[in-house]
């Protein structure tokens, strides 16, 4: 027996039929979709899709695998399925790929809802959604959707070329509402922040060069924990999952950006490692050519003033060398107090172990102005 479509207000899933071949072949050809889903074979041809449209091996499993279909046209903008049952445990994980003349709309996101509540209504306990942190559109779905983030599972998914890549796992139970998950981290408004002098825009793909320029330099490498250069693929895939890392509210990783010029400057990070207890920590570091411009220190304030205003975070914390004066002047015109001296905190260059300064801000500190 056929199963019934599922009617939403934005979106209607049904069988895939031979007649939606042609738009599975032209989606299945796009490069996002090839680059997340790296099994499809290249170049995708319509034959592929028919064999695909009339396989019913995910239903014979227990599983499922809709169209989503636009409710007035019924053109399809993508699809849907449970895939990777396991009856013992009454589990499944939803698996999807939205065509590029549907993104933006929402439909993967109801779609996602609604296979999701189907699933839970036949017996379903427990569903995941498996996500390369450099997707961070699909990481966008997996919250608004209601599920939440459990962590990484390490080499669980296979690249083209047969190399090993993680995932994170985000998971919904029966009993889950399915409303959006509360991030910790809100997206800036209007993209990015910025005083006229300093603007703040979030890291991403495209930034590699700058990065690897930027981490490259003595004095910032000194500073880094660990004091060692990352290497050009540690920056790439930085770049690639910061967005997300912002989205599961772990870290904020922003490019400082002359304002005049649009030339990128720097760094500043905001890492929320303390959500329990509302405490968060900034650290942040300037090119040599844009020194001596107070960058850092209105980007601290940028930073922190949007923090206070737009998350539970209640303290901020920065950590100094010792013999970084340059470092310890702009936390204190920030408004930040000196509060501890912390022996032998971190690692130094050569193996050895160096002091660190322990420096605190809370909301009424901050110092807007010069």
């Amino acid at each position: 027996m056929k199963p019934e479509p599922i009617e939403t207000p934005t979106v209607r899933l049904r069988l895939l039929r031979a007649d939606d071949a042609a738009d599975v072949e032209a989606a299945c050809n796009d490069p996002q979709i090839q680059r997340f889903l790296p099994s499809m074979p290249r170049p995708y041809t319509r034959d592929h899709a028919l064999t695909w449209i009339n396989d019913e091996a995910q239903w014979a499993a227990g599983g499922a695998s809709y169209a989503i279909a636009d409710p007035a046209t019924d053109r399809l903008l993508g699809t849907v399925g449970v895939h990777h049952v396991d009856t013992d445990r009454a589990q499944g994980e939803i698996g999807y790929w939205a065509a590029p003349w549907a993104r933006g709309k929402g439909v993967i996101t109801a779609a996602t809802k609604a296979v999701a509540e189907r699933a839970f209504a036949q017996g379903f306990d427990r569903i995941e959604v498996l996500v390369d942190l450099a997707n961070p559109k699909s990481v966008r779905v997996a919250l608004a959707a209601g599920f939440h983030p459990e962590g990484t599972r390490r080499g669980a998914a296979r690249n083209a070329d047969g190399s090993r890549r993680d995932v994170t796992v985000f998971a919904r139970l029966a009993g889950d509402p399915a409303t959006p998950v509360v991030r910790a981290l809100p997206d800036l408004p209007g993209g990015e922040l910025t005083d006229g002098v300093v603007t703040l825009r979030p890291l991403g793909p495209g930034d590699e060069d700058f990065y690897h320029e930027l981490f490259s330099t003595p004095d910032i490498v000194a500073s880094h924990v660990p004091p060692v250069p990352p290497d050009l693929e540690e920056i790439r895939l930085r770049c690639a999952r910061s967005e997300s890392r912002w989205l599961l509210g772990e870290r904020a990783d922003l490019v400082m950006v002359d304002a005049a010029t649009g030339a990128p400057a720097g760094d500043i990070g905001l890492y929320y490692q303390e959500p329990v207890t509302g405490q968060a920590m900034i650290g942040y570091c300037v090119l040599p050519a844009f020194r001596g411009r107070a960058f850092s220190r209105r980007a601290s304030v940028l930073l922190c003033r949007w923090a206070f205003a737009n998350t539970a975070i209640a303290r901020m914390i920065a950590g100094t060398n010792p013999a970084n004066g340059g470092s310890q002047r702009v936390l204190e015109a920030a408004g930040f107090l000196r509060e501890g001296y912390q022996r032998n905190r971190l690692p130094g260059l050569a193996g050895g172990r160096i002091d660190d300064i322990l420096w605190a801000l809370l909301p009424g500190d901050l110092r807007e102005k010069d």
